[in-house]
Parts: structure tokens; C-alpha cells; sequence
């Protein structure tokens, strides 16, 4: 049976706060807390992890089982899988995805069961031209073909064995630097899928991603 670990244990400068994302107030209720809730109807999930600030523990969701996060993601996942118990597969979600459904969850978990492969992701296809830069940080070096580009979401799932070797095989520097765990798994050969997440499955970073989240909730609603 699945294990969720939710990633909560960002500070959340840039939305001018003084909480944790995670804690903020979405709908009238923590940010996390919706993410709690999906997975809570997902199948076959049996155990809920929540990496959150070492000082916020207390206000991880009743039925979940807190543990104090990392300065990086990558350390947050490592410090959840460890304190979950042994379940198969792994279910990895960031708490400033409050949108995703049951349904695109539930879908990640079956292209990983169909597929073989060790981790499937929620992403979408990018639809803007995209450029990639000079070292000097202004100067274009090449426009890159976005008929192959996709921006990565989460919910991430993977094979227990193969995240678990990604994150002890890891350096410090390295869990530091990725911004994406589905990453650790590809740096070492291993086979990563996708699935479209699409566009509703929003990471809430600044007040406007924030506000526009709380106007599609209420969309949802009516």
C-alpha cells in the first residue's frame, strides 16, 4: 500500500507572511489541508508524512504524522521516508499544490503501476517560447524547442527501492541543488514518466498565485 509525504517546510518569504506557506489560510482553511484532504481519498494510501518547519510541528492535520523538514526539499523527502512506514509506492507532494485532485493523483499512481518505471510525474507542456542565456544572464544563446518541454508539477510517485538509493546515494550539495526528486532518480539512469497534470495544479508561490487560487477554488465550489 501507498505512503504520501507532503512537503510543507517552506518559509514562504515572497508571499509577505509571517507563517509557513503550508499554514496559510486558503479557503478558510491551512493551504495544507487540501492537500491532506485529496490524498486522504486517494486508494490504497495508508500513511500520510507532513515535512514541516521544526517549530510547526503541532499544526500538522490531525491523522497525519508530522516531522521537521530540511533547508531543502530533497533533505525534507529524505527526513519523511525515513520516519514513514514501509509503504509501496511513495506518493511525494508539495503543500503549494493545493489544487491537485484525487483523480490526477490516483492517475500518477497507475501509469506507475502499468508503466515499470520508477517514478511518474504531473507535469504540463509549456506553451511560451523559451531561451536559454549566456553566463552573463542577459544575452540569448539558444531558443529551445518547446514541443519537448514540460514544466514539472507534483504529485511525484516512485518505486520505494529507487527513491530511497536516489536520496542515500546523494551528497549534501546534491539534495541541495535539486529542486525536483524525480531528478535524483534520473541523474542515475533510472526511467521517468509523465503525466499531464494540467493547468489548474498551481503552485502558489507570490499573493496574485494565492489569490487566483482562492478564486478557482471558489469556481470549483459553485
Amino acid at each position: 500500500m501507498a505512503v504520501a509525504l507532503i512537503v510543507a517546510a517552506g518559509r514562504g518569504e515572497r508571499l509577505g507572511l509571517e507563517k509557513p506557506k503550508a499554514l496559510v489560510a486558503l479557503g478558510g482553511q491551512p493551504m495544507l489541508s487540501w492537500s491532506v484532504e485529496a490524498l486522504r481519498s486517494v486508494r490504497g494510501v495508508e500513511q500520510i508524512v507532513v515535512a514541516l518547519p521544526a517549530d510547526a510541528l503541532d499544526a500538522a492535520p490531525e491523522g497525519t504524522l508530522p516531522v521537521a523538514g530540511g533547508e531543502a526539499r530533497s533533505e525534507s523527502v529524505r527526513a519523511a521516508l525515513r520516519a514513514s512506514e514501509a509503504g509501496d509506492p511513495v506518493i511525494v507532494h508539495d503543500a503549494a499544490r493545493p489544487l491537485a485532485p484525487r483523480e490526477l493523483f490516483e492517475r500518477v499512481l497507475d501509469e506507475l503501476q502499468q508503466s515499470g518505471a520508477a517514478a511518474v510525474i504531473a507535469a504540463t507542456p509549456v506553451s511560451d517560447t523559451i531561451k536559454e542565456l549566456d553566463a552573463d544572464g542577459c544575452t540569448v544563446r539558444a531558443t529551445l524547442e518547446r514541443s519537448r518541454l514540460w514544466a514539472v508539477q507534483t504529485p511525484q510517485v516512485f518505486r520505494r527501492a529507487a527513491l530511497e538509493h536516489a536520496l542515500s546515494e546523494a551528497s549534501a550539495e546534491v539534495l541541495r541543488g535539486a529542486t525536483d526528486d524525480a531528478w535524483l532518480i534520473e541523474r542515475l539512469g533510472g526511467r521517468v514518466r509523465v503525466v499531464d497534470g494540467g493547468p489548474r495544479n498551481m503552485k502558489i508561490t507570490t499573493p496574485t498565485d494565492l489569490r487566483l487560487a482562492e478564486l478557482l477554488l471558489g469556481e470549483q465550489a459553485r
